[in-house]
């Protein structure tokens, strides 16, 4: 029997990559006058990967990234008004409305009233435990974990921590690479709920030897999450 269900939380609950996706595209605009727009959304995600070791990841270390990647790719020539304006898109996107996805509340709200259940999210500390409260849904987590990786290991110090065993733990998540493959790698259940546009950094080279995997599931929307679970159970 499943014993801990734990959900991820950009994308799986509440929108967030089609956030980052408009702010990129007021960038491409910014940069225009500089640069040819061949190329800018690459060397931006290249700089993204490459600062996450330092920035980690979320909307503030997008900003340095967008910063960066301004001045490399103007050659230094980009001035204070286009570094104000990334840094106001940046605020924007801090204070952007929380919008849960269609079903997300009631997926949580059934769930736990069947199995404990916690969040674990990777990001900025500070943005996602801001979301986390206007989402309405803090007071339904048992456990908010925000980690800077999400790893085999992230998870089993998790586990760990909390006794349970790998094998009785679901993770649900829009993102293969952190949500899924990490907890099928240490014995766990991963449910693949996906979001229209996934990240690059996120995505994963081969999806077809992922879902082939034992004690992977998809599902195409949250509202099939309880069905799901009662049928994991009853086959146990």
């Amino acid at each position: 029997m499943i014993e801990m269900v734990a959900f991820d939380a950009d994308d799986t609950l509440w929108h967030n990559e089609s956030i980052f996706t408009v702010t990129q595209e007021k960038f491409l605009a910014l940069m225009k006058p500089f640069v040819s727009s061949e190329g800018i959304e690459e060397r931006l995600v290249a700089t993204e990967i490459k600062n996450s070791k330092l920035f980690g990841y979320g909307i503030k270390a997008f900003m340095l990234s967008m910063i960066e990647t301004a001045i490399e790719l103007s050659e230094e020539r980009v001035g204070a008004r286009q570094i104000q304006e990334i840094i106001d898109a940046g605020r924007a996107m801090l204070s952007h409305p929380v919008d849960l996805l269609p079903g997300a509340a009631d997926a949580v709200a059934k769930v736990s009233e069947t199995h404990k259940v916690m969040l674990i999210t990777k990001g900025d500390i500070l943005d996602q435990e801001s979301k986390l409260a206007r989402s309405g849904l803090g007071d339904r987590f048992s456990a908010v974990e925000i980690v800077s990786e999400k790893r085999p290991a992230t998870y089993e110090r998790i586990l760990t921590r909390l006794g349970i065993a790998p094998e009785k733990f679901l993770m649900v998540g829009n993102s293969l690479k952190s949500d899924v493959v990490p907890v099928l790698d240490i014995g766990g259940v991963g449910v693949h709920v996906p979001y229209h546009t996934t990240w690059a950094a996120e995505r994963v080279e081969d999806e077809e030897a992922v879902r082939k995997r034992p004690r992977f599931h998809h599902i195409d929307s949250l509202a099939e999450l309880p069905v799901l679970l009662s049928r994991l159970d009853a086959a146990t």
